[in-house]
């Protein structure tokens, strides 16, 4: 091959890759506190956890790739129904209210909710949140457990917060009384001991059980389709379980 020849094959070559189409990719909304499900890993920079992993698997089954971004979990949804982001893939329970407004994928895993307090509390607290009285309950902003708390007469001062991270902070320096949020999620930030002085609600039992799955925008059936899928997929051969027993969920 002369000189001339070659400079034609590599210009070929180089418009071939210029023009190649791009992989197809798709916005994902995953919080930054969130652990193990979704979290800012402070080494990489990036966002990880459970439901990190799982939507670059579901993408990768699909034929698409999932751009992961960080955002507040009280923004997940109108990120999502203004296309600022594409997909929701966090610790977000299924329930009637998001449900009017947003599509969910087949579900991932069921989990509810549970109580921390102090580990000098003395107090019971029973189902139907019985004993919070006059008790000072902190929860996350836009959570199920926030909805419901609310509509409770007579359990005592509900504060929101901005993270699970600020309500443990509260709850262990003595500041609140009762901390709620998602089990698996405390329990993993428990395990890691940086809260000393903290613990859950013995025999507390969920009172808003329900299951995670990915959201997607009502009108984007196609793409709800391709989840579902490919969700199937991974659940039969057992990459959702490792993905889980990976993170410390099963």
């Amino acid at each position: 091959m002369n000189k001339f020849q070659k400079l034609v094959s590599f210009t070929a070559a180089a418009i071939f890759i210029a023009t190649a189409p791009s992989a197809e990719s798709y916005k994902v909304g995953s919080t930054a506190t969130g652990v193990p499900f979704t979290f800012l890993d402070a080494k990489s920079g990036q966002i990880e956890g459970m439901m990190v992993d799982l939507i670059h698997a579901v993408g990768e089954e699909a034929g698409f790739e999932a751009d992961v971004n960080a955002v507040d979990f009280s923004s997940l949804i109108p990120s999502l129904n203004s296309d600022r982001i594409d997909l929701i893939s966090a610790a977000m329970l299924i329930t009637p209210a998001r449900e009017a407004v947003i599509s969910f994928s087949d579900p991932v895993m069921p989990y509810g909710e549970g109580l921390i307090v102090h580990k000098d509390f003395t107090g019971t607290i029973g189902g139907g949140f019985s004993g919070l009285e006059g008790k000072v309950i902190g929860v996350q902003q836009g959570t199920v457990y926030l909805e419901n708390l609310q509509k409770i007469d007579g359990i005592g001062e509900v504060r929101a917060y901005d993270s699970l991270a600020d309500i443990l902070s509260e709850v262990n320096r003595g500041r609140i009384d009762v901390g709620v949020g998602d089990k698996p999620i405390v329990s993993y930030q428990m395990s890691q001991g940086t809260y000393q002085n903290i613990k859950f609600v013995e025999g507390y039992e969920s009172q808003f059980e329900g299951s995670i799955a990915i959201g997607v925008r009502k009108d984007d059936t196609e793409l709800l389709e391709r989840v579902n899928a490919a969700l199937q997929v991974l659940k039969d051969n057992g990459t959702v379980g490792g993905i889980a027993v990976k993170w410390g969920l099963q």
